[in-house]
């Protein structure tokens, strides 16, 4: 795949995915794509409090943020010729995030096949480099 053609594929993912229903409720923005790696981040937003008592986010919020991630850096990998739809997905919570802290995820497809794209993640928050959660998917590819 061309420069340019690489180029021209995460600008559509980052199109894509910064157009999707959920991903904008939940306020996910793409910080940077391409190449089968991915990055994005999630404000801190009351709305998706778990724990009143501890304004921890809701896992659910953070597993979306996780899966959309993934998807993107399966999506963005060279040898993904089209789409990418989540088959599995494995998230492990490791401590509960900051509140009031954003949340920063970041996936990388680290292998493609002609048919499923595996991909691993991690999930912090603020300056702290202990995740908050890890994940491992595999996800469709399929032809454009």
């Amino acid at each position: 795949m061309s420069t340019q053609d690489q180029d021209r594929k995460e600008a559509l993912i980052r199109q894509f995915f910064g157009a999707l229903p959920h991903a904008k409720a939940l306020g996910m923005e793409v910080l940077d794509v391409g190449a089968g790696q991915a990055t994005f981040a999630m404000a801190y937003d009351p709305r998706f409090i778990g724990d009143p008592d501890t304004g921890v986010i809701h896992g659910g919020a953070v597993s979306a943020l996780m899966d959309t991630c993934c998807g993107a850096a399966a999506m963005s990998h060279p040898d993904n010729p089209g789409t990418s739809a989540t088959i599995d997905l494995r998230i492990d919570y490791m401590r509960p995030a900051t509140p009031g802290q954003a949340i920063r995820a970041v996936a990388e497809c680290f292998h493609v096949t002609r048919s499923v794209a595996f991909v691993r993640a991690h999930a912090v928050d603020g300056d702290d480099a202990r995740p908050v959660a890890t994940a491992t998917g595999t996800f469709t590819v399929e032809a454009p």
